[in-house]
């Protein structure tokens, strides 16, 4: 297995909510490591592949206990998030961005809106649809495609790390 890929096919809903755990886990090494972290993950599939699902399931998973919502007509829901370890004692305070880019109509939509400053901030943002924006976001650290499945709650879900942060969090996942 490659160290900056993960790749999994997920048979029923619970599947995918462990991946989105795993991923949980290993976000919540990283950020405990360094609190001032920031990564950038795209979410890429086709309408109904699942992403929003994928990324509630994350977001929870890494302790929000509120209601986490789609973006689609926000563009972004912010998520506060704090990350407790036990060993040793750490708590690190993140925000989630979830971004969901699938009404733009032009790619410096979310710039003008404000947007570009989480980018930089403590935590993560978690874009679906970028290829919406063509080309005018960050660079991301980890790239998930999901490809929805014959079954309704099937699908293969793959991760590639795209920076070095990218490939810590993929090879932390491979040893869950």
């Amino acid at each position: 297995m490659a160290q900056n890929s993960f790749n999994q096919y997920c048979r029923q809903e619970a599947d995918t909510t462990a991946l989105a755990q795993m991923l949980a886990g290993s976000l919540s090494h990283l950020f405990q490591a360094d609190q001032g972290t920031h990564l950038n993950i795209s979410l890429e599939g086709d309408l109904g592949a699942g992403k929003t699902t994928f990324a509630r399931h994350l977001i929870q998973a890494l302790g929000y206990e509120g209601r986490v919502k789609s973006p689609t007509y926000t563009l972004c829901e912010p998520y506060p998030i704090q990350i407790n370890s036990s060993n040793p004692p750490a708590i690190a305070n993140i925000t989630a961005h979830h971004f969901d880019l699938y009404r733009m109509r032009d790619p410096l939509e979310w710039q003008e809106a404000g947007f570009a400053e989480h980018f930089d901030e403590p935590g993560f943002c978690l874009v679906e649809w970028p290829e919406k924006a063509e080309g005018t976001l960050p660079a991301f650290d980890i790239e998930i495609h999901l490809i929805a499945g014959d079954d309704e709650s099937a699908r293969s879900i793959s991760f590639k790390a795209k920076s070095s942060q990218g490939i810590v969090v993929i090879k932390k996942m491979q040893t869950q």
